[in-house]
């Protein structure tokens, strides 16, 4: 729990451009709201949690949210299309396609819930992964 006495007193220090910058870098990549929060937790040397990237797998991400996408935008054109054929059921050669690919469909639907519960997976480690606790 944190702790929440008043905080009353002040430590006031300089930095140098250089220092500031590093110091504010570091905040940065912790979760640390404040950045007084960051120098207190640093000051007193108490646990930090701190944001690691790796950007190889940051990288590998943004490529499967990318086929995610359009790996949907497949799944939902060919919907479209066999919803589509189902209103000109008039024509027996439409009606046996109809009959052929909504068993493709079904085959891509599966598919397309494997591939995404997959990319969740991975979503799912790359997030726990992302995050180290550093003393």
């Amino acid at each position: 729990m944190k702790d929440m006495k008043t905080k009353n007193k002040w430590l006031h220090i300089r930095l140098s451009e250089e220092e500031y910058k590093e110091i504010y870098n570091s905040f940065s990549n912790s979760t640390c709201r404040k950045l007084s929060e960051f120098a207190r937790t640093r000051l007193l040397e108490k646990p930090l949690t701190v944001l690691y990237r790796n950007q190889s797998l940051d990288d590998f991400m943004a490529e499967m949210i990318r086929l995610r996408k359009e790996l949907n935008a497949v799944g939902n054109n060919f919907n479209q299309s066999v919803k589509k054929l189902h209103t000109m059921s008039h024509v027996a050669e439409v009606k046996a396609w109809i009959k052929v690919h909504e068993t493709e469909r079904d085959a891509l639907q599966v598919t397309v819930e494997k591939i995404q519960s997959s990319i969740k997976k991975i979503s799912e480690i790359w997030l726990q992964s992302s995050k180290q606790d550093h003393p």
